[in-house]
């Protein structure tokens, strides 16, 4: 069973194409109009061992806001639609990956409960031309739409790009853990019966 999805999302504000492999090889070919972003999705994806293409254009002569949350819904509802019933899945994810004297831990639960808990405190407001608290949007809308519980902690750092870098690496990392099939899971990895 390929586990993949193709998600579309057109508004007023975006237009995002995203199409997304949860057992890939760490390919990507992603254009948002927002460097940073393009290089932190980047990141995720060659950590995640995900195959991942993304096509977004937005309003970023406003700014970057509606293409990074945008982005972040796509890519929460292509890992919903890609996991299916969820059978034989992990469930549960940890990363911790350091970046130079930062270090940061990604814990997830696909729970189909979202929540998001997000501890990190950035130096910098601003990442060249990238709002850091954008990362922030991004990380709630990516749980609410996956549905998952999704706990983010920069325990430590003094650059904020490689705060921000070491999240998306362990988010890569912690939903490989997650998605992974373990041959020792009989159905859906829960005592409810359900996801």
């Amino acid at each position: 069973m390929q586990r993949v999805a193709n998600i579309e999302r057109n508004t007023n504000e975006t237009n995002i194409k995203l199409d997304f492999s949860i057992d890939g090889e760490g390919t990507s070919s992603i254009e948002t109009g927002v460097p940073f972003m393009t290089h932190m999705l980047d990141l995720f994806t060659k950590h995640g061992h995900f195959d991942m293409t993304v096509d977004a254009k937005g309003d970023i002569e406003v700014d970057g806001h509606h293409t990074t949350e945008d982005i972040g819904i796509c890519l929460g509802q292509a890992l919903v639609k890609a996991l299916g019933d969820k059978k034989g899945i992990r469930r549960y994810g940890n990363a911790f990956v350091p970046m130079d004297e930062a270090l940061a831990q990604v814990v997830v639960d696909l729970s189909n409960r979202p929540h998001l808990e997000f501890r990190a405190s950035f130096p910098s407001q601003k990442v060249g031309c990238f709002d850091t608290e954008l990362v922030h949007e991004f990380l709630w809308k990516l749980a609410l739409e996956a549905r998952m519980n999704l706990h983010v902690i920069v325990h430590y750092g003094q650059n904020t790009h490689h705060m921000i870098e070491a999240v998306f690496k362990a988010l890569g990392r912690a939903l490989d853990e997650a998605t992974s099939i373990d041959p020792r899971v009989k159905g859906i990895p829960s005592t409810k019966g359900m996801l």
